[in-house]
């Protein structure tokens, strides 16, 4: 059950914060401005790549590394595949990750290696293969994390994760904000370097300055009815979400969401782009989980019984390819399914900044729905 009274109560929702998600999401803005500078510290700005490399490969444990790869690979295009190097093992802890590199990997081939902890073994030994190989190796993790002197042996490019103090107060969650921010940074500016995608400093500070507004509008002193995010916690409470994306930079900010609120606060979800989505998730909406679907529901006794659940629909748009948008029929169907729809679209802006700012109301959404719902 949501304590929505626990959304408008700033300092209930600070004690409520064990692992410092809300201020990730509050200091996103000035974890990308640090990420950059150590980036900019650690020489990225200086090196003369010589040419695009034929296939980029990401390696790290959970979801950051999930989402920093399909944040690249959306952005990066057709540049040069964006790959994540998937780890097995018997359980999700450091020292039971293994990666592999792929067979046809090479000199002429990228391994970025993304971590909070930087304690995995098995990324040590997936730089001193990537070595052997001749891949060129960069790494983002923790400034004194034993895969600094693994990457150092490998002669690649170490870069100093952007950290808080508050950071090694709980266990980091894959998911959460701050750690986003702090490993997809120094990789964007690393990508521009290379030619495969546009992030210059002048772009990564209007990201920086997007979160920071975000991050006015969203905060937890900004009370539910004027907060986005707030009311997009409170809209999705008791309700399966279902999110459809419509543009480029929406798909991975949707998958971002759907993993955030698993991990954050217990709550399922599915994704799919539109206008695929509307054939996908159809018969979802016309099943049980429409509101329309039990026309006793709306006597249920709501003391006694547990509410049930339904679907709600929230669209995140960004600028559809050639203008042309399926957003239209994606209410009709939704509508004409009992089923009700939260919509978000971002301020005009350049690629980078529109993303930011889904990813970055999303992210508090996450947040404050784990929060309130004592996740």
């Amino acid at each position: 059950m949501l304590d929505e009274s626990l959304l408008d109560a700033p300092e209930r929702l600070t004690e409520a914060d064990r692992r410092g998600l809300l201020r990730g999401a509050a200091e996103a803005g000035a974890r990308v401005r640090t990420a950059a500078r150590h980036a900019a510290e650690a020489g990225v700005g200086n090196l003369k790549p010589d040419g695009r490399p034929r296939a980029v490969l990401i390696a790290g444990p959970g979801a950051a590394a999930t989402h920093a790869a399909d944040l690249l690979g959306t952005l990066a295009g057709a540049g040069s595949p964006v790959t994540r190097l998937a780890p097995t093992g018997v359980a999700p802890a450091a020292g039971a990750l293994r990666w592999e590199l792929p067979g046809w990997a090479g000199s002429v081939d990228l391994l970025l290696i993304a971590t909070p902890d930087g304690a995995e073994p098995g990324l040590a030994l997936l730089a001193e293969q990537a070595y052997r190989r001749g891949c060129t190796v960069v790494a983002v993790a923790p400034a004194r994390s034993p895969l600094n002197d693994a990457v150092s042996a490998s002669r690649g490019l170490f870069i100093p994760m952007a950290t808080a103090p508050y950071d090694h107060d709980e266990p980091l969650a894959g998911a959460a904000p701050g750690v986003l921010w702090a490993l997809l940074t120094p990789l964007l500016a690393l990508l521009d370097r290379t030619g495969l995608l546009e992030a210059p400093p002048e772009a990564v500070d209007k990201i920086a300055d997007r979160l920071d507004r975000v991050a006015e509008r969203c905060g937890p002193a900004i009370v539910t009815y004027s907060n986005p995010a707030k009311t997009l916690a409170a809209e999705l409470a008791e309700s399966l979400p279902v999110v459809w994306t419509e543009g480029t930079s929406a798909g991975p900010a949707g998958r971002r969401f759907a993993a955030a609120l698993a991990e954050l606060s217990g709550t399922p979800a599915v994704v799919a782009d539109l206008p695929e989505a509307l054939a996908a998730h159809s018969a979802l909406l016309a099943g049980r989980l429409a509101a329309g679907a039990d026309p006793d529901d709306f006597f249920r006794d709501r003391v006694e019984e547990p509410a049930a659940l339904h679907a709600r629909v929230v669209l995140l748009r960004d600028r559809p390819i050639g203008g042309l948008t399926a957003a239209p029929n994606a209410r009709d169907l939704a509508l004409g399914h009992d089923t009700p729809i939260s919509e978000l679209e971002p301020e005009a802006g350049g690629e980078l900044e529109t993303l930011a700012e889904l990813i970055a109301i999303t992210d508090f959404a996450a947040v404050y729905l784990a929060l309130a719902s004592g996740a």
